[in-house]
């Protein structure tokens, strides 16, 4: 009686188990990428009104016609378009020459394919990495107290690439790679040198938010003023094609020491 009673409670925990795998693969399966969606979607697709080229979708990813928005991966799950890494559009139409679909902002987007002939958007795709800072070398001379000093600031941009997510003209989530840069100050006092350090994106880290911090750039350094502390230089952290910025105000003492506050944001 024991032993059929143990059978018995076995064989409901092995059915209950086989429901459940059942379950999950059935999600898995519901969740799988649609590789037919993705077949049909290879190809160049301009805007229904405007015939202007949107992206192209070729292999497993998607290009655009502009030169600073990244390639990115894209997949069809469902009725959900993704494109890069976050961004995910509703399809509300989908053939092999019509795709429509959803922004976030609710805005519909309708496309068409174009023909074979279409330029290859891959085949010229190399997205341009950008840098924010234009002048690259500043020389100032100032003077305080009869003594003549000079500062030197060289803005250096690096291989150290930040990656920005913005809407584009056509409301898609797109990727832009921006380089950082290195800032190097020196001061001197005639031929003394006084100061001489490379100023990093990096000692920032603990002034600014988290969330800023990871698609910031060091982006420009400008003297200020001088007096008995010595001589004030202003530091901007700043998110690429945005107006958001931290001002940091450094103070290097006749000395060579540093002092650094947050100024303004």
């Amino acid at each position: 009686m024991n032993r059929g009673r143990g059978n018995l409670i076995v064989l409901l925990l092995l059915c209950a188990l086989m429901v459940s795998c059942g379950q999950k693969n059935g999600a898995a399966e519901q969740a799988a990428e649609s590789r037919e969606a993705k077949q049909l979607l290879q190809g160049v697709w301009s805007d229904e009104d405007t015939e202007a080229v949107i992206f192209q979708l070729k292999g497993d990813s998607v290009y655009y016609p502009d030169s600073t928005s990244m390639p990115a991966y894209f997949k069809v799950i469902g009725d959900t378009l993704y494109l890069g890494s976050s961004a995910r559009y509703h399809i509300e139409k989908h053939t092999e020459h019509v795709l429509w679909f959803k922004t976030a902002d609710g805005e519909l987007v309708k496309l068409v394919k174009g023909d074979d002939d279409d330029s290859d958007l891959s085949a010229h795709n190399k997205a341009q990495i950008l840098s924010l800072t234009d002048v690259l070398k500043k020389d100032t001379v100032v003077m305080y107290e009869g003594e003549r000093y000079h500062l030197y600031i060289a803005i250096n941009p690096t291989k150290y690439k930040v990656t920005r997510h913005t809407l584009n003209d056509d409301g898609l989530d797109v990727e832009n790679v921006y380089y950082d840069n290195i800032i190097h100050l020196s001061i001197f006092q005639g031929a003394k040198q006084l100061f001489s350090r490379d100023f990093r994106k990096q000692q920032y880290q603990q002034r600014v938010p988290a969330h800023f911090f990871g698609q910031s750039v060091l982006n420009n350094m400008d003297y200020d003023s001088i007096d008995q502390n010595g001589f004030h230089v202003n530091v901007s952290l700043c998110t690429p094609g945005d107006a958001s910025c931290y001002l940091i105000g450094h103070t290097i003492s006749f000395d060579g020491k540093v002092s650094t506050q947050l100024l303004e944001y």
